[in-house]
């Protein structure tokens, strides 16, 4: 929505994306999302942004193989004045800086780039899209296999080409 600022009350829906669609945070097994070591680092990463940002707080979130999603609520703190407003690109940004130096701390990889550059953020307009974007994020690990994050559902594909 043009003109629209994520950092005033409302809910963001964001997705994030890992670099070359790299399956770094574990595997998809009978529909349930194993997060390896990278994975827990970008769980905690994630539950670690309310700690710096006290007007954001979380609502549903998965971490996949290749990607994160989920819903931030901003919120408007009741400070007068109001405490400072922080945009969607700080708090993503503060994430993926926080999360790609515990991984690459973990392996002994620094500088490794983790995150694509940008992210996809959608805003929440009311309560019924609220709750299709909750079941969207909880059903995703089950959907995986049709998931557009995938690059394995690519592959068969890749074979049929000359």
């Amino acid at each position: 929505m043009p003109g629209f600022d994520c950092s005033l009350p409302g809910a963001c829906h964001v997705t994030i994306c890992v670099q070359d669609r790299r399956r770094l945070f574990g595997e998809i097994t009978e529909g349930e999302m194993r997060c390896n070591p990278s994975g827990r680092v970008v769980e905690t990463c994630w539950q670690g942004i309310p700690a710096h940002f006290p007007e954001v707080s979380l609502d549903a979130f998965v971490v996949m193989p290749n990607h994160v999603h989920g819903i931030l609520l901003f919120t408007a703190g009741g400070e007068t004045p109001p405490l400072r407003r922080y945009t969607l690109g700080q708090v993503v940004g503060y994430f993926k800086y926080q999360s790609t130096t515990r991984i690459n701390s973990l392996g002994g990889r620094p500088g490794e780039r983790i995150w694509q550059r940008n992210y996809y953020e959608h805003i929440v307009r009311n309560e019924d899209e609220l709750n299709r974007i909750r079941h969207y994020i909880q059903d995703n690990p089950l959907n995986w296999a049709t998931d557009h994050e995938n690059p394995a559902r690519l592959e068969p594909l890749a074979r049929l080409l000359p």
